[in-house]
């Protein structure tokens, strides 16, 4: 079984080992797309509808809709409720953020919700409708959300929504770090001034973070077609992004501020080129190499987290990615300097559909969302006993 390939020049494809006996327990069910899914420190799991509802499992058993003021919502094609992450200090503060398509008071919703796969001509004006992360709180007993401030606005996504995937990590330091989608536009990637098809970083606040090569802008890495996934390697603080792919190269990448990762659409002038290499180093001199891709076809891959705790066993720093289109989980172990693959496996093929979200509980749990439209769960997975 071909699981992806390693995208460094002449590298072989890592090997495929045995996956992990896995257990699995449903946390929530009955549910329509969730996009993300995290735990809170009390145990409670909150999820979002890309439709445009929250929805927990509180402490006490109880489950149900956390009430929240999301008229604003502009949900379209690819675009909705999105990526959720909760604060560094949630413990103290209640406070998570969103990403989520906006529209403007008085704009009109497009109509239909669904993934159509239709091709777009990146046609984005701006004036009505952006993808922004936003602040909540939310109160102890888990039932109303209360909006705070936009940290991030202006975040472009054309009339369908298509590539306007967004997730947001909050990371250890206090800042925030965001996978944007490229709006379907052919020079988003490679537009330092467009917030799209890039990885963006900020403080809570919304200012640029420390780091990023423009000192006073929040963009941290460019050349990208849609960063659907973070995640930072425990032991070493690298951080990983999980990009989907056009007909080929679903990637994983290791991020490096100021780094160009080679997607660059606009070979055709005005049109949004998908034939264009994932990493096109020939028209993007200095592209940085994908550390995975999935090859042709592409497997659809909106997510992932490491394995870390002691009930991993051998499997802890393993990089879990989800796929839709494969409807697995792809495991990928590193070497040492995070830059290409060793060993890879799959786990749960086809027994759930569609996986989307990967999330790390604060017990070592994963957490996964499924996609399928209907009938979507939030699925608990630990190590077989």
């Amino acid at each position: 079984m071909v699981v992806g390939t390693a995208q460094a020049a002449g590298a072989q494809p890592a090997p495929v080992v045995p996956g992990p006996a896995l257990s699995v327990a449903t946390v929530l069910d009955g549910l329509s797309k969730p996009w993300d899914v995290v735990q809170a420190p009390d145990g409670a799991v909150l999820t979002g509808e890309r439709s445009g509802r929250f929805v927990v499992s509180r402490p006490d058993g109880s489950s149900g809709e956390v009430a929240a003021d999301l008229s604003d919502l502009f949900v379209a094609g690819e675009t909705g409720l999105m990526g959720i992450a909760l604060s560094r200090d949630f413990a103290s503060n209640r406070t998570l953020y969103t990403c989520q398509g906006h529209r403007n008071p008085g704009a009109a919703s497009p109509a239909g919700s669904l993934d159509t796969g239709s091709l777009d001509t990146g046609s984005v004006d701006g004036s009505d409708r952006d993808v922004r992360v936003v602040s909540w709180t939310v109160d102890d007993n888990w039932t109303q959300l209360t909006r705070g401030a936009d940290v991030l606005t202006g975040i472009p996504i054309g009339s369908t929504g298509r590539h306007g995937g967004c997730r947001v990590l909050a990371h250890s330091d206090g800042t925030l770090y965001i996978g944007a989608g490229d709006s379907a536009s052919p020079t988003a990637p490679q537009d330092r001034s467009s917030l799209a098809g890039k990885v963006l970083h900020v403080n809570v606040d919304g200012t640029p973070a420390a780091g990023n090569p423009d000192p006073a802008g929040p963009v941290f890495t460019l050349g990208h077609r849609n960063v659907q996934g973070l995640a930072v390697q425990p032991g070493t603080g690298r951080l990983y992004g999980i990009e989907q792919g056009t007909t080929a190269d679903d990637e994983v990448n290791l991020l490096v501020a100021g780094s160009n990762y080679g997607y660059r659409p606009d070979r055709l002038p005005g049109v949004y080129d998908e034939s264009v290499p994932m990493t096109d180093p020939n028209r993007v001199p200095g592209a940085v190499a994908a550390v995975w891709s999935s090859g042709a076809p592409t497997i659809a891959t909106p997510g992932g987290t490491f394995l870390d705790g002691a009930s991993w066993g051998e499997w802890a720093g393993t990089l879990v990615v989800t796929s839709q289109q494969a409807q697995k989980l792809v495991l990928l172990r590193l070497a040492a300097d995070g830059r290409s693959v060793t060993e890879q496996s799959v786990a749960l093929e086809g027994q759930f559909g569609r996986l989307r979200s990967a999330t790390l509980a604060p017990d070592g749990a994963l957490l996964l969302t499924t996609d399928n439209g209907s009938g979507d769960k939030v699925l608990r997975v630990t190590p077989a006993s």
